[in-house]
């Protein structure tokens, strides 16, 4: 019985250290993928992809990763739904959500409330109306979008910053 606790003792100690060796080593990728988003959003290099809605006034939806927001330097392609109120009716059955690709927008980025999170703000000109989407992107890449639309209600999104390669 005496032999079996002197093994016990050193099992639990590399159990242990096997622990600490595997939480340095998150810390060092939670620091890899910090830098690498933050390098994505100040080079405008990015893909938002949604994981639920929420529409002003209704209830929130979960979404199937179909949907995305591709930001690149010279092109913004985005493929999101809209849920809610609109005020002014599109004659065309396919204009139910945001599916367009914008060459000409105003992009900025300003540090976030919170250290290690960044706002960015992007401004369609070369659409029929006023578009802006406003995204707050942390570090650990988790993301939330609001866009604002003249012709439509207010909508979030809460999503996750994919690094394009």
């Amino acid at each position: 019985m005496i032999t079996m606790k002197k093994h016990f003792i050193p099992f639990h100690l590399v159990v242990m250290f096997i622990m600490a060796c595997s939480t340095a080593q998150t810390v060092a990728d939670r620091e890899f993928v910090a830098v690498e988003i933050r390098n994505a959003v100040h080079l405008s290099d990015f893909q938002f992809v949604p994981r639920s809605a929420h529409p002003l006034g209704f209830r929130s939806v979960q979404l199937t990763p179909v949907f995305d927001v591709q930001v690149s330097p010279d092109t913004v392609h985005v493929n999101m739904p809209f849920f809610g109120r609109a005020f002014r009716a599109s004659l065309d059955p396919t204009d139910a959500g945001y599916f367009f690709t914008s060459t000409e927008f105003d992009y900025s980025v300003e540090p976030g409330p919170r250290s290690g999170n960044w706002l960015v703000q992007i401004i369609f000109r070369d659409l029929d109306r006023r578009v802006v989407f406003n995204f707050d992107i942390s570090e650990s890449g988790m993301a939330s979008l609001q866009v604002q639309d003249v012709h439509r209600q207010a909508i979030s999104f809460q999503g996750v910053i994919v690094l394009r390669e």
